[in-house]
C-alpha cells in the first residue's frame, strides 16, 4: 500500500512538472521580457536566451523586442560571451536600430571584438577585423562621442600588431629569411611612436616558458643551427 502510494506521488510530482513546461507558452510580451530580464539579473543566461526566444517567436512585431535584443547582447558581454554579443548586436542593428541606436551597437560591436582578445599575439586575424570596423566606424560617424574610446582602442591594437609583426620578423631573422623579417617589419609600422616609450605586456611565467620573449624560447638549443633550402635561397636572391 505504502509502494503504490509512493509510485503515485511520485507520478504526480511529474506530471505537474510536465504541466508547468507545458504551460510555458502562449504568453503576453510582457511576461517573457520580464522572465528573461528576471533570469538575466540572476546570471542565469541559458534561460534568458529561452525567454528571449518565446519573446521573438510569439511577438514578433513587439515594441519589447528592440530593448530586449540590447539587454541580450550587453549580458552576453558581460560574461565574456563576445560571439553571441557580436550575434545579438548584429539582429539589433538589422531589425531594430534608429541612427542613434545604430552608432551605439556599432561601437559596442567593436568593444566585444577588443575584449575577445586577452592575448593578442594568438589573433593576428581578429586584431585586423578589428582595426578594419575601427576605419569604418571613423568615417561613417567621425564626430561621435564615443570616438575617444575607439581611438584608444586603436591605439592599443595598433600596438599590438606592431609587436606581433616584429616577433613575426625576428623569427625569420633566426631563420635566416630576410625577405619573409622585411615582409612584416613593413606592414603597417607604429612610427608615430618612439619604440623606446613601448612597454611591453607582462607575460606570465608559464607562458613565457613555451613562448618566449619574442626572441628566443627554453627550446631554442634544440633548434638546428643550420639553414634550409629556401633559406639559402633566400639569401642568394637578396
Amino acid at each position: 500500500m505504502i509502494k503504490t502510494w509512493l509510485i503515485a506521488a511520485t507520478a504526480l510530482i511529474l506530471l505537474s512538472g510536465c504541466s508547468k513546461d507545458i504551460e510555458e507558452f502562449n504568453k503576453p510580451a510582457e511576461y517573457w521580457y520580464e522572465k528573461m530580464v528576471t533570469a538575466v539579473s540572476n546570471g542565469n543566461l541559458e534561460k534568458a536566451d529561452s525567454y528571449f526566444s518565446s519573446l521573438q517567436s510569439e511577438h514578433i512585431s513587439s515594441p519589447f523586442l528592440s530593448e530586449a535584443t540590447m539587454i541580450m547582447a550587453q549580458a552576453h558581454m558581460a560574461h565574456e560571451e563576445y560571439l553571441l554579443a557580436d550575434h545579438f548586436l548584429d539582429e539589433y542593428i538589422r531589425r531594430y536600430a534608429n541612427p542613434a541606436g545604430r552608432e551605439y551597437a556599432e561601437f559596442l560591436k567593436i568593444k566585444a571584438k577588443f575584449l575577445a582578445l586577452p592575448n593578442p599575439g594568438r589573433d593576428q586575424g581578429l586584431i585586423d577585423d578589428t582595426l578594419r570596423s575601427i576605419d569604418t566606424f571613423k568615417g561613417s560617424y567621425p564626430y561621435s562621442t564615443y570616438m575617444p574610446l575607439v581611438h584608444s582602442m586603436e591605439t592599443q591594437l595598433q600596438l599590438a600588431r606592431g609587436v606581433l609583426n616584429e616577433h613575426i620578423a625576428q623569427l625569420y631573422d633566426r631563420l635566416g629569411k630576410p625577405k619573409g623579417s622585411a615582409f612584416y617589419r613593413d606592414i603597417a609600422p607604429v612610427t608615430w611612436i618612439d619604440q623606446k616609450e613601448i612597454v611591453q605586456a607582462e607575460i606570465p611565467w608559464y607562458r613565457k616558458m613555451f613562448e618566449g620573449d619574442g626572441t628566443s624560447s627554453w627550446y631554442d638549443f634544440m633548434i638546428p643551427k643550420t639553414r634550409n633550402v629556401i633559406s639559402m635561397d633566400d639569401n642568394a636572391t637578396k
